[in-house]
């Protein structure tokens, strides 16, 4: 399975925090119901196991709606579970050693905050980019804002898909729009809500705007 533009137009980034009325494959079952084209899994706290069973429930899941699976920086738990892909950032593996290990099919996601990072990225193999934090965060407290202008250069610089992510809500995401990005990636906006499928279901619609 390889990346294009439309794979990234609703990207569920998930996390447990919320979990408690509905379990993780609750969530995201809910969010694949309604318009999430892309999911991935993110444990920072789980160990090698519990992760990996995590996955594997989560690849079959995903592929039962035809929506891609992304493991985010396990490269290992990626290729072991069947995932479609893995997401890594600037401080894990090098995107040029991921794609070493995973092969020329599977995705690879690479986050980049500068032109720099994202041109560097695409050389190594890098099918798609996550772009970010475009607003302030509370799931990464250290992510500084990054300037609309520096967004909508990356977007020029690359023609591999790209994905905003960072504080995007129902509120701010249309202040995406004209920006260049091919979608969003979103955590809080769908697994912090009350009902995250009519969260997702919204965001579907909000984000088929940002390509018009």
């Amino acid at each position: 399975m390889k990346c294009d533009k439309q794979m990234m137009r609703l990207y569920a980034v998930t996390d447990r925090a919320w979990v408690g009325k509905m379990t993780l494959a609750q969530q995201v079952e809910a969010a694949l119901q309604n318009g999430v084209t892309c999911v991935q899994l993110r444990e920072k706290h789980l160990d090698k196991a519990a992760f990996l069973a995590e996955a594997k429930e989560m690849a079959d899941l995903c592929h039962r709606y035809g929506v891609p699976f992304i493991v985010n920086d396990e490269v290992e738990i990626a290729l072991a579970s069947g995932a479609d892909g893995v997401h890594v950032g600037q401080e894990d593996m090098a995107a040029a050693d991921v794609r070493q290990k995973i092969g020329p099919e599977m995705i690879l996601g690479v986050s980049a905050h500068t032109v720099e990072e994202a041109l560097a990225a695409v050389r190594a193999g890098a099918d798609y980019l996550g772009l970010g934090a475009v607003f302030t965060t509370s799931t990464k407290a250290d992510a500084e804002a990054m300037p609309r202008a520096t967004l909508e250069a990356i977007c020029r610089a690359v023609e591999v898909p790209t994905v905003a992510i960072g504080g995007i809500s129902e509120q701010n995401i249309l202040q995406l729009k004209g920006s260049g990005v091919d979608g969003v990636a979103v955590v809080s906006a769908i697994f912090g809500a009350e009902d995250p499928g009519a969260a997702a279901a919204r965001l579907a619609a909000l984000s088929s705007q940002l390509a018009e």
